[in-house]
């Protein structure tokens, strides 16, 4: 027996992200209701069309009755497993094939509106469950080419549609839904991954500014553990000077007071890590920053080599930023993984921009996929070492993701003398905390600042 309710537990985290609001299918469903009621008070008493009237009412008080009970028997906030969706999806079906078998079938001009409901199917619901109501509404939609009381008309006239023009119109309706559904089906299915690969983005960008925390945390933890350790460091003090003459004790108590100043001089390092003074701990010059960026991806077998050079002004220093560290880091995985021999990273900076361009010795950006560079969960994996990092998908999307919140305009393209080429232009007060001011030192667009 169908209910409104989640499918069975096995299913859940599977079909977590195809729960459909109950509220939104109600108010669909009220709309359809009032433009039914009207349409039929038009024909029947404007336009004084035969028709039996009754029955058509006696369908849609069925779809007011089902909003009715719906609304009262489950909250506002509901959501409908992919089942229960499937099956009041599949009740608008039935419903307005009943409309239309009493009001000429196929040839009444709202016959097109019973591919609604595969619309919002294919749009909120798995393939599978789409499909079963896409083969309902195609049986639908053949019966009604065939069965169907007289189209409403003036009195004393039937209308009769020729054969051709019905089929034609059965053609154009299950044309209007495969060619909707599918287009349905691929927007949908880009905004899931997007939306997919934003929440890994924010994960990690989350998690690398925790890891970025941790200094504060330890020096927390210093100040707590600070006045027990002094405790412990007296205690060892007055039990050497009353028996430190002892043998048995005097090793003991000894390694006991060296280990307790030892403990006493890693917390008061660790204190040292957050306090104002140590300000300038936190500062990043931007060639320090390229290091600390290379750094961990010297070790597989590929040359790096770095240039930072000035056009005009001083070297730009900011703060700290789990987003450009990682963004960057991404970028010169990816360099390595794909380089034959050697990786460059070239950096150059006058008084209106910083520029970054990470370039590499491989084969460079496929032809057929330089356009959609950045986007997710797009692959490029070959074998051998290509199969150690995380390629052009999830990875790269969340580097692009970072480095343009900071303000980096981006170009991808590949080398005349053979390679991948990346280009990252900031403006030059993005990047320098002294010439940004402490109010933009504060802002998101810091690339270096925590934010």
């Amino acid at each position: 027996m169908m209910t409104l309710t989640e499918p069975p537990i096995a299913g859940r985290g599977r079909y977590s992200r195809y729960r459909l609001r109950l509220q939104t299918l109600t108010r669909l469903r009220w709309l359809a209701v009032t433009g039914q009621s009207i349409t039929v008070l038009v024909v029947a008493f404007l336009l004084e069309f035969p028709f039996p009237v009754l029955f058509c009412f006696a369908l849609i008080a069925c779809s007011a009755w089902l909003n009715v009970f719906l609304t009262f028997r489950y909250p506002a906030t509901h959501r409908l497993g992919p089942s229960a969706a499937m099956g009041v999806l599949g009740f608008d079906v039935i419903q307005l094939t009943g409309l239309l078998y009493m009001t000429g079938g196929l040839v009444n001009p709202f016959s097109v509106l019973i591919c609604v409901p595969v619309i919002i199917s294919t749009a909120s619901q798995p393939i599978r469950y789409t499909l079963v109501l896409g083969a309902l509404t195609v049986a639908s939609a053949s019966a009604l080419a065939i069965y169907h009381l007289p189209l409403p008309w003036y009195p004393g006239v039937v209308y009769e549609a020729h054969l051709v023009l019905i089929i034609g119109i059965w053609i154009a309706i299950i044309s209007t839904t495969l060619f909707a559904a599918f287009y349905m089906h691929r927007v949908s299915s880009e905004a899931n991954q997007l939306a997919d690969a934003l929440t890994a983005t924010e994960l990690t960008l989350q998690r690398e500014q925790h890891l970025f925390a941790l200094d504060g945390l330890a020096a927390a933890a210093a100040h707590e553990l600070g006045t027990p350790l002094a405790t412990i460091s007296v205690v060892a003090k007055e039990m050497e000077r009353a028996l430190g003459h002892d043998e048995r004790y005097r090793e003991d108590l000894q390694l006991l007071r060296s280990q307790s100043e030892r403990c006493r001089d890693i917390l008061r390092r660790l204190t040292t890590l957050s306090t104002d003074d140590e300000e300038h701990m936190r500062k990043l010059p931007l060639s320090s920053l390229i290091e600390e960026v290379v750094a961990p991806h010297r070790e597989f077998g590929v040359s790096i080599d770095v240039d930072v050079h000035a056009l005009s002004g001083s070297e730009p220093v900011g703060l700290r930023n789990a987003g450009i560290l990682y963004g960057l880091g991404n970028l010169v995985e990816n360099a390595v993984d794909f380089a034959a021999t050697r990786v460059t990273v070239d950096a150059r900076y006058d008084d209106e921009n910083v520029v970054i361009i990470i370039a590499d010795d491989g084969p460079g950006f496929p032809p057929e996929i330089q356009a959609q560079i950045g986007e997710p969960f797009l692959t490029r994996r070959a074998s051998g070492k290509d199969k150690r990092a995380g390629g052009l998908g999830l990875g790269l999307f969340i580097a692009k993701t970072l480095l343009e919140r900071t303000g980096a305009a981006m170009r991808f393209e590949n080398r005349v003398s053979g390679g991948a080429r990346i280009t990252m232009t900031w403006p030059r007060a993005a990047m320098d905390a002294g010439q940004a001011g402490s109010s933009l030192a504060q802002s998101s667009r810091m690339p270096y600042v925590t934010g």
